[in-house]
């Protein structure tokens, strides 16, 4: 265990991060998840700007890679256009 306090706080503070990036993480997975149970073409046009937003985000973060961001996006946009 730390034994400084900058050590404690910092592992307090790690905490706190990895729960908020967690979080961040599992949201955009769940809209994902259910932007692709979306059928009707207009749904989908509604909501891929929020979506890649939040895809955005997460990459900018360096939760997501930003290979990864980019190859999100792209089935994103893929499966609206084919509907």
């Amino acid at each position: 265990m730390a034994n400084h306090k900058s050590a404690l706080k910092r592992i307090r503070s790690d905490e706190k991060k990895r729960q908020r990036n967690r979080f961040q993480h599992k949201t955009t997975r769940n809209a994902i998840r259910d932007f692709k149970s979306l059928t009707k073409k207009k749904e989908a046009q509604k909501k891929i700007p929020f979506i890649i937003s939040m895809i955005d985000k997460l990459a900018k973060k360096n939760i997501i890679h930003s290979n990864k961001a980019a190859n999100l996006k792209s089935k994103i946009t893929k499966h609206a256009s084919s509907l």
